[in-house]
């Protein structure tokens, strides 16, 4: 590998930094501006509830789009929503080859199967600890531990030096499933010498280690033990080691386990196919819950964060299919409550309560382990790499700097904060924010992408807040009324004969009839007179401002 005069290496996050979630990194190398390329994972977030209508959100990939032609590839690091939930939305986009390990394969497959992309993407299996090259990358996999099987920490190696991209991770001494965190292979990347790490800084805030995966059966047999009715329990799908975990516990009881959710059926499958649950029972479906009775029954369903389409959200509400849960029943969180969806999840349970569940939290036993490194696994990964420089990312500004003051006691040499859009060079100079390029948000519209900052989704928080108002009006050659106007509106008024909606026809009228000649001939122009002069009088009366339009009919 040899490096010109001209040549740099560059970080650059288009999401995931500043956020937790909807990841998105880029790597290039060469001269500024004639970079190649290449992508580490690309991630979905999801609707916090201040956008109507809006459900998956991923970040916009104008920036590398536009340079599509340079980028060589995408790596995915393992297979959680917010890493690989955007490819059958943003492919089409880019069309680069995908390299993943074989159970992330397995759930994108899955997913471009949905899509009808199945036959158009080239996705490369890499095995675990595998190495591969993509141009002038040099590219090898190093197995972490985390809340999935397989997630791999990604080892970049270029001519002006090396990049350790961490992914999601912990050290976790008995994760359940899957291998340990490969230590060796960290510390002889250590000893080669890193130029930079790329780091998790999720639970940056939180001392000591984040704990072991299998340090939860004795408590979750317990929990389960002193329930007497139905049982569920609710965790993260992708988290294959609490399913075996939670079946281990339900088979200590007596109990046969019921799983429901689709993206369970999905994560099940998958890690089946690659050999994972391999001692694990297969989960009853759903539709047969009904046959078991109910001290025999443990339901693993999905909606731990109050999703409102989810398996337990659902069930709260009574109108899941085949499952019912009511007086005597319990249901056990075994998961975290992701920092914005306090509200949801508060919603659910008083829903659960309301219909006498009993609940069951982290608060109250010790029932979840975090998948993110805790303080002291971030000093160790640290002092087993030994970087020259530190680039804080998935997470909010405040864990960045935060992380960025942790690496600078570990002998870092230089910390570098940067959000989305701030291109990072690492390489041959300084390290600093060379550059700042746009960012932004886009949603899933039916079958389109539509950027979050469109007229689509401004119109559609202005009718949410302030309402809609729709008038028709009839005007003859003159520019006089030839009929009283029609108007509909939502939000606005409780009745049709509300006497500020009929003053609105009269307010119409009295525009249209001073409006100028000119503007009187021009439907476009007389519509537009009409309109200010409607909504200024719903300003003024309701002190709102409805989206306001007028249909303009000509008569003779």
């Amino acid at each position: 590998m040899n490096a010109s005069d001209e040549d740099e290496l560059v970080f650059l996050p288009l999401g995931g930094a500043g956020e937790i979630g909807m990841n998105l990194n880029l790597y290039g190398l060469g001269p500024r501006d004639n970079e190649q390329w290449i992508m580490v994972d690309l991630g979905v977030t999801f609707n916090d509830g201040t956008m109507p209508g809006v459900d998956l959100i991923t970040p916009d990939p104008a920036y590398i789009e536009s340079r599509r032609d340079k980028l060589l590839g995408l790596i995915l690091t393992h297979a959680h929503e917010d890493h690989l939930g955007a490819v059958p939305y943003l492919w089409p986009r880019l069309k680069c080859p995908i390299y993943a390990t074989p159970f992330t394969a397995s759930i994108l497959r899955a997913k471009l199967i949905e899509a009808s992309l199945e036959d158009q993407v080239d996705v490369t299996i890499i095995p675990l600890s595998g190495s591969f090259s993509i141009g002038p990358f040099d590219l090898e996999l190093i197995t972490l531990t985390h809340s999935i099987p397989e997630p791999n920490a990604v080892v970049i190696r270029t001519a002006l030096g090396t990049v350790l991209h961490t992914g999601d991770w912990k050290f976790d001494p008995d994760p359940v499933t899957g291998a340990t965190s490969d230590i060796d292979a960290l510390r002889k990347l250590g000893d080669e010498g890193v130029l930079a790490i790329v780091c998790d800084s999720t639970n940056v805030f939180n001392p000591g280690e984040s704990g072991s995966e299998a340090d939860l059966l004795e408590n979750l047999t317990a929990a389960i033990g002193e329930c007497n009715g139905k049982v569920a329990v609710a965790c993260f799908a992708s988290n294959v080691a609490r399913l075996e975990t939670v079946s281990a516990a339900a088979r200590a009881n007596g109990r046969d386990v019921v799983s429901a959710g689709r993206s369970l059926k999905r994560i099940e499958r998958a890690a089946r196919d690659n050999g994972y649950l391999a001692d694990t029972p297969s989960f009853i479906d759903q539709e047969d819950a009904g046959y078991l009775p109910d001290e025999n029954m443990l339901v693993i369903c999905t909606g731990s964060q109050g999703e409102p389409r989810a398996a337990l959200s659902r069930i709260a509400a009574g109108d899941h299919s085949t499952i019912s849960m009511g007086e005597g029943d319990t249901v056990i969180f075994s998961s975290r409550m992701i920092p914005g969806n306090e509200v949801s999840i508060g919603r659910l349970i008083n829903q659960l309560i309301r219909r006498g569940v009993r609940i069951i939290t982290p608060k109250d036993r010790f029932i979840h382990v975090s998948g993110h490194p805790a303080r002291d696994e971030l000093v160790e990964m640290y002092q087993l790499v030994r970087p020259r420089i530190s680039v804080p990312v998935h997470g909010e500004l405040r864990h960045l700097r935060e992380h960025a003051r942790l690496a600078l006691e570990c002998q870092v040499e230089t910390a570098v904060i940067t959000e989305n859009g701030g291109m990072v060079r690492l390489a041959p100079e300084n390290a600093e924010v060379v550059a700042q390029v746009p960012t932004g948000r886009l949603s899933q519209e039916g079958n389109r992408m539509v950027s979050i900052d469109s007229e689509i989704h401004k119109s559609r928080v202005r009718a949410m807040w302030h309402g809609t108002a729709t008038m028709t009006i009839i005007i003859d050659a003159a520019g006089h009324f030839a009929a009283p106007p029609q108007v509909t509106t939502t939000g606005l008024f409780e009745t049709m004969d509300d006497p500020l909606l009929i003053e609105a026809c009269e307010v119409a009228r009295r525009a249209a009839k001073g409006a100028s000649p000119s503007d009187q001939r021009d439907d476009s122009r007389i519509s537009e007179v009409v309109r200010i002069a409607v909504r200024r009088h719903f300003r003024n009366s309701l002190d709102k401002k409805p989206v306001t339009t007028i249909h303009v009919v000509r008569v003779d």
